[in-house]
């Protein structure tokens, strides 16, 4: 009897959960049994990719190797078999597992520290699928952090050019779909969003995935590297396999620029240069799907990232998200002081006094004048509001944090852009230097 329907509905269950990986090797096992050695072979590789020590796979690995013909390879999983498994004998495989034979002679009785399958296999498709719909949802990821948005665009104070250009060149046309459809526009996508530290790329990420109505899927390199060779990789690949089950998701990675970083300055860490691999071949691999998962990341420094991580559909677009205007100082002094006691606050004159500052260093202003303020409440033995004279002493304290990172950014704007990707903050700079 072919096992034809059982295949079909357990490859129906993968496209939904492609990591899945019982229902992969289990996939593997029926194919093995039809004869269909390459299928199989693919599956189980597939499976050992995530689980080395995974002995099913390893048994269907070498089987399918052994009727090949490969013989050098059959004898090496043979040996990863004994190595793993301490009761596994040549010509012996455990209970539901295939029998390697191709040599090994007659396969005798299942040996006694081998443990028994108890569970039922499913015997139709309908048996699968129904299976299938009882089990629970997809958990919280081992990797980064999975929510919902909770903002949109609306909730960004200020920035009025930065949400102008996120609209134009990023957000109509998913908002679109028939206009799409029209021109056939791809809903892949890939933005950057660069400047200096703490002034909101984090922010307006989240804000778009509200925007899109998707899931926001916040990616650390923490959450990435890993001290183990080839571990890394797989971080990323359960990275992405994580947002294409989620979708519609916005996958964002902070601090691309060490994920990123420009292969040539990795010569002697061969290890980085295969996470730069991997994430390329993630965003367009042929193996890759990536329909409906919108890949936004997070830099201070663009120039260390690699060129190839910058071309088209990659990272195509980027965005320069500069330190808050006049505007967005004044919502951003709004947000910190409100439900603080607080005298009436002239928000215009304290946006003034902070010119240059970024979003972080406006809100480290409101902290420090709260500080002040509970210290005289203490003294004096009642509460005592937040002063606008306690805003601005805080204000004169505070030093811009960005200075040292403008510094930088103005060498590059100046004798590294012939490409002209640095034109927008050469603007910035001169109307600064005004």
């Amino acid at each position: 009897m072919s096992n034809e329907p059982i295949i079909a509905a357990l490859a129906q269950a993968l496209a939904s959960d492609p990591a899945n990986i019982e229902v992969r090797a289990h996939l593997a096992l029926l194919l093995h049994q039809d004869g269909r050695q390459a299928e199989a072979k693919t599956e189980a590789l597939t499976v050992l990719a995530e689980r080395p020590d995974h002995l099913g796979a390893l048994h269907i690995a070498e089987s399918a190797s052994r009727a090949e013909g490969d013989v050098l390879r059959a004898n090496a999983y043979l040996r990863l078999l004994e190595g793993l498994d301490g009761s596994t004998r040549a010509g012996v495989a455990p209970a539901g597992r295939p029998d390697r034979g191709g040599g090994h002679g007659d396969s005798p009785d299942e040996s006694p520290d081998e443990p028994a399958h108890t569970g039922l296999v499913p015997d139709t498709a309908s048996e699968i699928l129904a299976a299938w719909e009882e089990t629970s949802g997809v958990p919280d990821p081992d990797l980064g952090q999975l929510s919902p948005p909770g903002v949109t665009l609306a909730d960004v104070g200020g920035l009025t050019e930065v949400k102008k250009r996120l609209n134009q060149s990023f957000l109509m046309p998913m908002r679109n779909p028939e206009l799409r459809a029209t021109f056939s526009k791809s809903l892949r996508g890939g933005l950057l969003l660069w400047g200096p530290p703490g002034c909101g790329k984090t922010f307006i990420a989240r804000a778009v995935a509200g925007e899109l109505g998707a899931s926001f899927y916040e990616v650390g390199l923490a959450d990435v590297l890993d001290m183990y060779i080839g571990s890394s990789e797989r971080n990323l690949r359960s990275v992405f396999e994580t947002a294409r089950r989620n979708r519609p998701c916005v996958l964002f990675f902070d601090e691309l620029d060490a994920l990123g970083q420009k292969r040539s300055h990795l010569r002697g860490a061969g290890a980085m240069r295969g996470v730069v691999n991997q994430i390329l071949a993630e965003l367009d691999g042929a193996s890759t799907e990536n329909e409906g998962v919108f890949v936004l990341a997070a830099t201070n420094h663009p120039w260390d990232i690699d060129s190839a991580l910058l071309r088209p559909g990659r990272f195509d677009r980027t965005l320069l998200v500069l330190p808050p205007d006049r505007e967005a100082r004044e919502a951003i002094f709004a947000l910190h002081l409100q439900g603080r006691p607080s005298e009436r606050i002239d928000l215009g004159r304290l946006a003034k006094a902070t010119e240059g500052f970024s979003g972080a260093d406006v809100a480290l202003v409101c902290e420090q004048a709260t500080e002040s303020a509970m210290e005289n409440s203490m003294a004096s033995g009642f509460v005592r509001p937040i002063t606008q004279s306690q805003v601005l002493e805080a204000a004169g304290q505070v030093r811009p944090s960005i200075g040292e990172w403008m510094e930088t950014a103005r060498n590059y704007a100046l004798y590294s852009n012939s490409s002209g990707s640095y034109d927008e903050l050469n603007a910035y700079l001169k109307k600064r230097r005004r």
